[in-house]
């Protein structure tokens, strides 16, 4: 497998100048330096930011290195809220294209059930680069999908990112309502209450880490409503308040999951949600879409994040998440893009393109700026993660940095080069750190490594649909 190459960048105690960008964005929309022109650049010591400089300043602090960056635009990494990364497996299946999520879920979940550690492995590392090339320094991925042979792949996956170098939220996905129980998945993907909770505390104890600066974090995450037992949900929410980790499920993603909870539940799913114990600042939802209004103000009074993720949205026609109604009533809202069986790809940057496009179908387009999209994928992704170490360009703050290059046909005759990232189009970073370590230092060479990997891949998703059609 391909090594990161922070494997061979050591961190030090010498200073780092990114010098002169062409733009920056900090990451805030508000706050010191929200309006403060950085085109000076930033200072980096070991993992942190350490200075922020207005443009045509130099540094106060000493520099032991420079890099110039003057023809290409600096942003925080981007953060990855929601993600399914086995289903870079199940690309463009045939027989899920076309099919809104029920009947996709039907269609996916007996290819599935025959996941190994080697599929996890592979479709992890392949899903992490993916989302590094297009700009990301944290991922995040909910797992639930734990076939009667595969019990280990959220070690697999904590493996995988900590040999990338990658920042990483995990969640530790589950599903226990089968379809004999009046659930959607079948009995070969699902597990007991007992074995979901003590693998859940297994993996909190093994690899949760809360310190400011942390690369792995864990949360619990029950699939959704019509997956999970209530008492799952309810047993869930209590171990993660006793272990201080977040909560994740997938909720109001579309019309016939609110119509399965008042038909299976006998109330819809805020409520079932605040009946589980759910409620609060520790929870950040999949999707968002299908709320009323009462239901935004009090998801909002709880403070609950939303992982906003457009691409998906479109593809299984399932609506337009009401970001600014949410955000407005006290949500967080972050960008995520969601599994790649829905999507059909990884590319952080180009979902900044496709929620600003699907965003300005619902609002104006002064309200739905390049500016509001990108906060959405830095700072307020990071607050849907629990984290303010994160997400922007600020002294003492992590420094997890993507340069981009805006040398392709597309961006050709641009006169804003922060918004030209967005509306023409970027897809690729050019240079990635993560905590002061390039990850990525010419994105040209790190796809042309890849390219054993994505054999492989290819092979092992060829080998999973064929063994799911037998």
């Amino acid at each position: 497998m391909l090594q990161s190459t922070q494997q061979t960048t050591q961190q030090t105690n010498q200073t780092l100048w990114i010098k002169n960008p062409l733009a920056v964005f900090s990451g805030s929309l508000t706050g010191p330096d929200a309006k403060r022109d950085l085109r000076g650049g930033i200072v980096i010591k070991g993992s942190q930011i350490i200075e922020c400089i207005a443009a045509g300043q130099q540094p106060v602090a000493a520099v032991d290195q420079q890099l110039d960056a003057s023809d290409m635009v600096l942003l925080p990494g981007l953060i990855n809220t929601h993600h399914h990364f086995y289903q870079t497996l199940t690309r463009c299946l045939p027989a899920a294209i076309n099919q809104p999520l029920f009947p996709w879920l039907q269609t996916l979940y007996p290819v599935w059930a025959g996941l190994s550690a080697k599929h996890i492995e592979v479709a992890t590392e392949i899903a992490c680069w993916e989302l590094m090339l297009s700009g990301a320094t944290t991922v995040a991925d909910h797992h639930y999908v734990f076939n009667h042979a595969l019990s280990e792949a959220i070690d697999i996956q904590a493996e995988v990112v900590g040999r990338l170098g990658v920042r990483a939220t995990l969640t530790r996905g589950s599903m226990s309502l089968s379809q004999k129980d009046g659930g959607l998945p079948p009995d070969s993907v699902v597990q007991t209450e007992q074995q979901i909770l003590d693998d859940s505390l297994r993996l909190i104890k093994r690899y949760h880490s809360a310190e400011q600066g942390s690369m792995l974090n864990l949360a619990l995450a029950p699939c959704s409503p019509f997956s999970v037992t209530e008492s799952l949900m309810c047993d869930t929410a209590t171990l993660a308040k006793e272990q201080g980790v977040r909560l994740h499920t997938h909720l109001g993603e579309t019309i016939d999951e609110n119509d399965f909870c008042l038909k299976k539940l006998g109330m819809r799913p805020v409520d079932y949600l605040e009946h589980c114990g759910w409620l609060g600042p520790q929870t950040w939802l999949a999707h968002g879409i299908h709320f009323d209004q009462t239901e935004i103000q009090r998801l909002g009074a709880a403070q609950v994040g939303i992982a906003h993720c457009p691409t998906s949205n479109m593809v299984l026609a399932s609506g337009i998440c009401p970001t600014l109604e949410l955000a407005k009533a006290g949500c967080k809202i972050g960008m995520a893009v969601d599994g790649s069986a829905s999507n059909d790809s990884s590319n952080m940057i180009q979902e900044l393109r496709h929620s600003l496009m699907q965003q300005r179908l619902r609002y104006r387009a002064d309200q739905i700026t390049h500016h509001q999209v990108l906060n959405w994928a830095t700072q307020g992704s990071a607050a849907v993660l629990g984290r303010d170490d994160i997400g922007v360009l600020a002294p003492g703050k992590q420094a997890d940095i993507g340069l981009h290059k805006l040398d392709g046909l597309n961006f050709s005759g641009a006169h804003d080069p922060l918004a030209a990232l967005i509306l023409c189009g970027a897809s690729q970073v050019s240079k990635l750190m993560v905590a002061g370590k390039w990850i990525i230092e010419d994105a040209d060479e790190t796809r042309a490594q890849l390219e054993q990997l994505k054999s492989q891949h290819h092979q092992l998703a060829i080998q999973l649909v064929k063994q799911g059609s037998l």
